[in-house]
């Protein structure tokens, strides 16, 4: 068997072994936000918040802003609730390989595959979330706004990065919000960006 045979066998076995795992992820997050609206609370402060951001009126940006405050606290709750529930699922099915090639942290040495539990990055983003409601640093409510919006869609980067990968993760979040990864991770809360990059190992930074 030549070399040029083993390579595509080797490519193939690792696309299917990836397609398998992306597959069992995606019904294991699935299973869990199943039973929250945490899409459905995040889409609708989404858009009310950038409809307050390009209201040139005062009054009525102040108006926008009150409306959304029971679905900034439902929200926060929810997600908390979700990665607490989440935090029971076993440990062998939450990895995230930095490591490309399917399952690398179960044959190769540890310093070749890099890599974290998702389920400790689902309960930063909730104390990210829930920190920049309850705002105790008192920012103004755009500067707040922002932010909260920013820590939403970087936990729902790590969403996407957990079943699929990073780079997908990261062109969905720029196609559906028209923003990068690196911006947002430069928007999130101090406490929040801090311990992503230590538990991811990502340095994200703008050009």
């Amino acid at each position: 068997m030549d070399i040029l045979t083993l390579a595509l066998l080797f490519a193939v076995g690792s696309f299917l072994l990836k397609t398998r795992e992306q597959r069992q992820r995606i019904a294991l997050l699935g299973a869990h936000l199943g039973q929250f609206q945490i899409e459905k609370l995040m889409e609708r402060l989404n858009d009310g918040y950038l409809r307050a951001l390009d209201e040139p009126d005062e009054q009525r940006q102040q108006q926008i802003w009150s409306l959304h405050t029971a679905t900034e606290e439902a929200l926060a709750q929810q997600f908390e609730r979700f990665a607490q529930a989440f935090s029971q699922a076993d440990a062998s099915s939450t990895w995230v390989n930095r490591n490309p090639l399917p399952q690398a942290h179960r044959w190769l040495p540890a310093w070749l595959a890099p890599g974290f539990d998702a389920r400790a990055l689902m309960q930063l983003h909730a104390q990210g979330i829930a920190r920049v409601v309850a705002n105790p640093q008192q920012w103004p409510v755009r500067e707040r706004a922002r932010t909260l919006l920013a820590e939403l869609y970087l936990m729902q980067h790590s969403c996407h990065w957990f079943c699929r990968s990073h780079a997908l993760a990261s062109a969905r979040l720029l196609a559906r919000h028209k923003t990068a990864y690196a911006q947002v991770l430069q928007a999130v809360s101090p406490a929040t960006r801090e311990g992503y990059q230590a538990l991811t190992g990502v340095r994200a930074t703008l050009p």
